[in-house]
């Protein structure tokens, strides 16, 4: 049997599925978390028939006439698939504007069960909901639940168990209109709208009016100012680095890096009679790269932790509504804020959640500019540059992460002037949850599960690829040890690289090179590289350090010496580059065009490599008094990169003048 689970944005849904069946899918006290289906089998402590019960998780929707994708998906299913029964979720403190959906589920002649979820806030503020009542108005089973302490599901199952191959009658109907005339379906709206509203007078008894000011619009006057909200998000934000990155994760992170090394140098003294291209391949390649990233999985876990502490308490959607004006300035809107924040964790889903955007230009921009978002995939490089360098500053973070909004609003305007955007009145409407104490419980299995990811990652992409490091560092193209590291296999293929990044760095190095490119299959996979190439990062040490030697910048003796500002620039470029292949894979199915998908990638290309040597170019400039290395190579490429952005800029301008010219428009 197909159970589908439907209902409005933010009512449940999820947290729902959860609980039937086990799974760890994301969860949000905000709309657009949820943007495909997700399926699989109901637990057997909750199903008492030898039936096997598969629960299908749909996106939220308002109405079962689609106004984004992840409606169009949620009506498709319905609509075509046939379930065998809905479980229609329905938030019960905002019962009026849940049941328009509900009316039209029930015109479906298939099976529903109404699921009364949150009944506890409601019996917090003292509203009643007559559930007999509600069920003998809609003609279907009326369950309250709670989805986040699994009360009530047993109940919700055992109804559509009992309701399987019954025929679903409407209460309600407008029979079959013609969707096309938009005045007829206005009308049909409007009495439905009418029919709800007098249901709703007749089964609930709600004690606080909506109309009048709770605590809650007094924490929103505060948190959604115009004026000091973006201050507050950013001091926020800033504590979540400091904590995860400075306070707490680092002293976790000591611990495990001691572990680490330790068992390092058992399985170095255990193998120290056998081959040692093998000890070199286990214990300083596979153990020693994989452990380099693992080694700062205590700073992601604590930051995915924090940051599930704020979805839950419902802050973030109010960061969309502080950062919507802004948004709009450069052709986004305040939906462009939820991919960019779910885009902390990863990039993948938060390229996803674009497709909540209904504006096709508004979605493909966004879906472009979400990996400028520092993702926990990029926390290592991140932790090891900072500790490196900057004596593990939480600074450092907190800079990444606003560069990539402010370069997330410059891309914004390079698409829009490039795409040919013409200015228009939108409005951004978003439901605001209720504020609430935060599940700990909930932010320590987003925490887990988060963390499992990244642990699956580095027992596999990571693991194989410094492991082809290491064979191709120990190698020669005759498939013989190396006699140097430098005349390897990956110093001969990472080495035309390496000039590419003598304007960023300062210094001709092919294992920071190596690093960079194979950080485009995975972010991680830079520290993993520098580790196996620097054999635990020792030998990849501060300029400013070595007043002692000279030639400075120069490869002594296999140290890689570079300055402050080379460590920098460094790290923009890893940061703001294309992301790995799986984003740029979500990239290409959210664009659904090879143009803008190339076009994306050129930008990040271009965006990252500019903001790398402006970075060590300036600095350099400023600290020494003179440019770094590579000044006029960097130069060049950095011109033809802007170059190549005014020429589609002015190709566009032309093209709208054409276009203004035959409509006889004015071009204002």
């Amino acid at each position: 049997m197909r159970i589908a689970l439907t209902g409005n944005p933010n009512s449940g849904k999820t947290t729902m599925f959860n609980a039937l069946t086990g799974r760890n899918e994301k969860v949000g006290n905000w709309a657009g978390v949820t943007v495909e289906r997700k399926e699989h089998s109901i637990k057997k402590s909750f199903n008492t028939s030898t039936e096997t019960l598969i629960a299908v998780d749909l996106p939220g929707a308002y109405s079962m006439s689609p106004f984004t994708s992840e409606e169009s998906i949620t009506s498709s299913y319905v609509k075509n698939e046939h379930p065998d029964v809905i479980i229609n979720i329905v938030d019960a403190t905002n019962l009026s504007r849940s049941l328009f959906f509900t009316t039209q589920l029930l015109e479906l002649e298939i099976p529903v069960v109404v699921a009364l979820n949150k009944s506890d806030i409601n019996k917090k503020k003292q509203t009643i909901i007559h559930v007999e009542k509600l069920s003998k108005e809609l003609g279907c089973p009326v369950v309250e639940t709670v989805s986040t302490e699994s009360e009530g599901l047993k109940a919700v199952i055992d109804a559509v168990i009992s309701s399987n191959g019954k025929k679903q009658k409407a209460p309600y109907t407008e029979g079959n209109i013609d969707l096309k005339d938009k005045h007829v379906v206005e009308e049909a709206d409007r009495k439905r709208f009418e029919y709800v509203n007098q249901l709703v007078a007749k089964v609930e008894q709600r004690k606080v009016l909506t109309k009048e000011r709770n605590a809650n619009d007094k924490i929103d006057a505060v948190l959604t100012n115009k004026y000091i909200g973006i201050p507050i998000f950013a001091v926020v934000m800033y504590l979540v680095f400091e904590i995860s990155q400075v306070w707490v994760g680092p002293f976790i992170a000591d611990s495990l890096v001691a572990w680490i090394e330790t068992f390092q140098a058992y399985v170095s003294e255990l193998l120290a009679d056998a081959n040692p291209l093998l000890t070199a391949l286990l214990a300083d390649g596979i153990i020693g790269g994989v452990g380099a990233v693992v080694g700062f999985l205590p700073l992601v876990m604590i930051m995915y932790f924090l940051i599930a502490l704020l979805e839950d308490c419902g802050y973030m959607s109010r960061v969309s509504v502080v950062l919507d004006p802004i948004f709009k300035k450069v052709g986004l809107s305040g939906k462009s804020v939820i991919p960019f924040v779910i885009g902390t964790g990863c990039a993948i889903p938060g390229i996803m959640a674009s497709r909540t955007i209904k504006n096709e230009r508004e979605r493909r921009a966004t879906a472009m500019l979400t990996p400028f978002m520092p993702c926990g995939a990029k926390i290592p490089v991140i932790a090891l540059f900072a500790g490196a360098f900057f004596d593990d500053a939480g600074w450092v973070s907190f800079l990444m992460y606003f560069t990539g909004i402010l370069l997330i609003f410059f891309g914004a305007l390079l698409v829009n002037k490039i795409a040919g955007y013409k200015s228009r009145k939108s409005f951004f409407i978003i439901e605001l949850p209720e504020y609430k104490v935060p599940s700990l419980w909930f932010a320590f299995k987003a925490m887990c599960a988060r963390g499992w990811a990244y642990i699956v990652k580095a027992a596999t992409i990571i693991l194989l690829c410094n492991t082809a490091v290491q064979i191709m560092q120990t190698f020669d193209w005759s498939f013989q040890v190396a006699e140097t590291a430098n005349s390897s296999i990956l110093a001969s293929i990472a080495g035309p690289f390496a000039y590419l990044l003598v304007p960023i760095v300062g210094v001709l190095s092919w294992q920071l090179a190596a690093a960079a490119v194979t950080g485009f299959i995975a972010k991680e996979n830079v520290v993993g590289t520098l580790a196996v190439c620097f054999v635990g990062l020792e030998n990849l040490i501060n300029v400013d350090e070595l007043a002692m030697i000279e030639g400075t910048g120069a490869e002594i003796s296999g140290i890689i010496a570079i300055t402050k500002v080379a460590a920098l620039a460094y790290l923009m470029f890893n940061l703001y580059t294309p992301p790995c292949f799986a984003a740029i894979g979500a990239m290409n199915s959210e664009m659904r065009s090879s143009k803008w998908l190339w076009g994306g990638i050129g930008l990040q290309l271009g965006t990252g490599y500019t903001v790398g040597y402006l970075v060590y170019q300036i600095g350099t400039l400023i600290t020494t008094g003179s440019v770094g290395a590579g000044f006029l190579p960097g130069l060049i490429a950095v011109v033809i990169f802007v170059a190549v952005i005014v020429y589609l800029c002015i190709r566009t301008d032309k093209n709208l003048a054409k276009e203004y010219a035959l409509n006889g428009d004015d071009k204002k």
